[in-house]
């Protein structure tokens, strides 16, 4: 399962979320101010690795080792 810790005002976070539908990515967007871990947004996570911030590299090598 992918999850996507967000905030409401966070553009990053809506980016992400346009970008992961745009590929037809299936993710469970969570409330990062309900994570104490979560410290900056947005995180992303697949398969228990954390990727901080909205890197596209990172994530699409992620997602190919699900």
């Amino acid at each position: 399962m992918i999850k996507v810790y967000t905030t409401p005002t966070c553009a990053y976070c809506h980016a992400l979320m346009n970008w992961l539908d745009e590929m037809g990515v299936e993710y469970k967007e969570m409330d990062a101010t309900k994570e104490p871990d979560i410290t900056a947004v947005p995180v992303t996570e697949i398969n228990g690795q954390k990727i901080v911030g909205f890197d596209r590299p990172a994530i699409k090598k992620a997602l190919r080792n699900l």
